[in-house]
């Protein structure tokens, strides 16, 4: 899924959700989650946050999102030097 989704600048996106615990408001509790997804809209994001909204207890108190750059095949450069130790 994630390399067919890559050449249309998907990211890997992580999100902290800070939520409400149902039977104790006053303290907050987080859940990490994380997709690829479309910066800066983040359409995936705002779909599981509706869906939170619609089906679960625990009110939202704040999200935290941070995107990577976009995910490329790692690369090899050989080196400009060789050092040979004795």
């Amino acid at each position: 899924m994630g390399v067919a989704l890559q050449p249309n600048d998907y990211r890997l996106t992580t999100a902290e959700i800070l939520y409400r615990l149902p039977d104790h408001p006053g303290i907050l509790q987080s859940y990490i989650w994380q997709e690829l997804d479309l910066a800066p809209c983040f359409p995936v994001l705002h779909k599981f946050l509706e869906f939170w909204r619609r089906e679960l207890e625990g009110e939202v108190h704040s999200v935290r999102v941070v995107c990577a750059r976009r995910v490329e095949p790692p690369s090899y450069r050989s080196p400009a030097a060789y050092l040979r130790l004795h």
